[in-house]
């Protein structure tokens, strides 16, 4: 059963995540596309914007797409974690928690079932067993540092940008 849970959790939130991302990379299911998402970026003061709406969109949605898949596991949980903590930092941060309140409790939710799912693994039912894929251990921890190591800095980054652009 362990196996069928993984499965139906890395389906649900993988093909959400990646329909997520599809918004932003291809303006699918009603989403804002390239230009609407560089402007997003811009008003966050990620520059360039270009680059960050393109990682942000190819976070989400090959972060989902690959943990839809039990993919190159794991990979696409790191994805969908630094897009999530992105958003949670730069979007939601100043709010309270809540959704109904802008607040972060989506992308919350999203990191934790990532986090879950890198630390288990991708299970039976993955592209990964398979195909006998099976990236070495330190994939993980290491790709999560480095993850949320480059969300702070351009956190820093774009609220250095912010205040010089208010003085």
């Amino acid at each position: 059963m362990k196996d069928l849970s993984q499965l139906v959790l890395r389906g649900t939130a993988g093909t959400l995540l990646a329909g997520h991302g599809s918004q932003k990379l291809f303006g699918w299911f009603g989403g804002p596309g390239p230009e609407g998402t560089r402007g997003m970026m811009e008003a966050l003061n990620l520059k360039p914007a270009e680059r960050w709406a393109l990682v942000g969109g190819a976070s989400e949605f090959g972060g989902g797409v690959l943990t839809a898949l039990g993919l190159l596991h794991p990979v696409g949980p790191l994805g969908i974690i630094g897009a999530m903590a992105m958003a949670t930092r730069k979007v939601h941060w100043d709010k309270p928690i809540w959704v109904t309140a802008g607040g972060a409790e989506l992308p919350v939710t999203n990191i934790a079932i990532a986090l879950s799912l890198m630390l288990s693994g991708p299970g039976r039912y993955s592209l990964d067993r398979l195909f006998g894929i099976r990236l070495p251990g330190w994939v993980g921890p290491v790709g999560l540092v480095v993850a949320l190591a480059a969300v702070a800095k351009a956190v820093q980054e774009s609220e250095e940008q912010a205040q010089e652009e208010g003085e």
